[in-house]
């Protein structure tokens, strides 16, 4: 148990970033989601737009590594550019 008040603090601190950070990369995990289940290249170039922007700032806040982001980035390109 926290002896300290600021440990108090940092405990319920951590709560609030955690609840935060899995709804966070949840919906992320659901927009590559769909993403990777559409068939037509305008709403998937769409999509794509949106998953880049989000793995990007989850990469900047540390809620995911920079190159997990990179990798997934690289994959869902490679599947929109291969739609036609």
């Amino acid at each position: 148990m926290a002896n300290h008040k600021s440990a108090e603090k940092r405990i319920r601190a951590n709560a609030v970033k955690r609840l935060r950070n899995r709804y966070q990369a949840k919906s992320t995990r659901t927009l590559l989601k769909n993403l990777r289940a559409s068939t037509d290249k305008k709403e998937a170039s769409e999509l794509l737009k949106k998953a880049f922007s989000k793995l990007d700032k989850l990469a900047k806040k540390s809620v995911i590594h920079k190159n997990k982001a990179s990798n997934q980035k690289s994959k869902l390109a490679r599947l929109v550019k291969a739609l036609s």
